[in-house]
């Protein structure tokens, strides 16, 4: 048996050792105990020492000694890339954009929308805050920056064709399953239907607890003599997935407005204000998370929840 941190290199080590009949495990680094108090030591020697104590107490069944990362497949890890990709160049296009609108707002340029099809010709008709064209070097740079921008907005395209062309499989997979079960609710689409299932529903969860925990939506309450109070959600879970529940979050309040969890939400806030409302759509967001996951993976329809019409 090997035992090993989770960090970079990924999981690639895990998959050929199981080629050759070791078994590994593979322990979240934030997950294990230390001693906290003084500074402390650090070295190789101490580190293999802690994970080969703590590995023991795992085997031999303690509770929250630690968290063991599940090992994925190599199809569904490469499946996530793309979801990544496109998110990563959204953002490329928002800095793209954004820099050609600060270098235009230097020559007192403005209106000029770069996302527009018509950017090329557009860009002929900007004029400086003097009334003149804008000068060479600035002219020459905008058009790299478009070039580069209508690279990435075809990249975007295609993955987004990609990303649908499941939908019209006659014959999928699981993960392609679970996603076309997840369309089917109203205010579920397929970009968040697709993140939701290649970041998480893919991975095996005991129960809805360690898929919160996993989002990064579990309570970290505080309590030390008489003082109790709660700290907030914890942070240490998948960023990517705990954004799109957030914000689903606030879309089935609008598309599911007679489900359970979204009555639920409306009894506790009552007439609270609007910064509550912002607290307590994180507990809704969970609520969401999992009852979704029930229903791609078990097939248990959310309680009050409806469906999109039959095409």
């Amino acid at each position: 048996m090997l035992v090993y941190e989770a960090g970079y290199s990924g999981f690639w080590l895990a998959r050929w050792l199981a080629r050759h009949d070791v078994e590994t495990l593979i322990i979240q680094p934030s997950s294990v105990p230390v001693d906290r108090c003084a500074r402390r030591a650090k070295s190789d020697g101490i580190d293999a020492e802690l994970l080969l104590r703590t590995s023991l107490a795992w085997l031999r069944g303690e509770p929250r000694v630690c968290s063991m990362v599940p090992i994925p497949t190599e199809a569904d890890e490469d499946a996530r890339r793309c979801v990544r990709e496109r998110q990563d160049l959204l953002g490329e296009r928002v800095a793209i954009a954004n820099g050609i609108a600060s270098i235009l707002a230097t020559l007192g340029a403005r209106g000029y929308e770069p996302l527009r099809r018509d950017r090329r010709q557009r860009l002929e008709e900007v004029r400086t805050a003097l009334g003149d064209p804008p000068p060479p070097q600035a002219r020459a740079r905008i058009g790299r920056m478009l070039d580069r921008l209508e690279l990435v907005l075809a990249q975007i395209a295609a993955l987004e064709r990609q990303r649908d062309a499941v939908l019209e499989e006659a014959e999928p997979g699981e993960a392609e399953r679970m996603i076309q079960q997840l369309v089917r609710l109203r205010g579920i689409g397929v970009q968040s239907a697709t993140l939701l299932v290649r970041e998480a529903f893919v991975r095996p969860f005991a129960n809805g607890k360690a898929l919160g925990a996993y989002a990064g939506l579990s309570p970290t309450p505080y309590s030390s003599g008489g003082t109790d109070r709660e700290q907030g959600i914890g942070r240490s879970g998948n960023a990517r997935l705990r954004t799109v529940l957030v914000e689903l979050a606030w879309i089935w309040q609008r598309y599911q407005p007679g489900s359970a969890v979204v009555g639920w939400f409306r009894d506790r806030l009552g007439g609270a204000a609007r910064r509550l409302r912002k607290v307590m759509v994180v507990a809704l967001a969970r609520k969401v998370l999992i009852a979704l996951w029930r229903f791609a993976t078990q097939g248990v329809v959310p309680e009050g929840a409806a469906l999109k019409p039959a095409a």
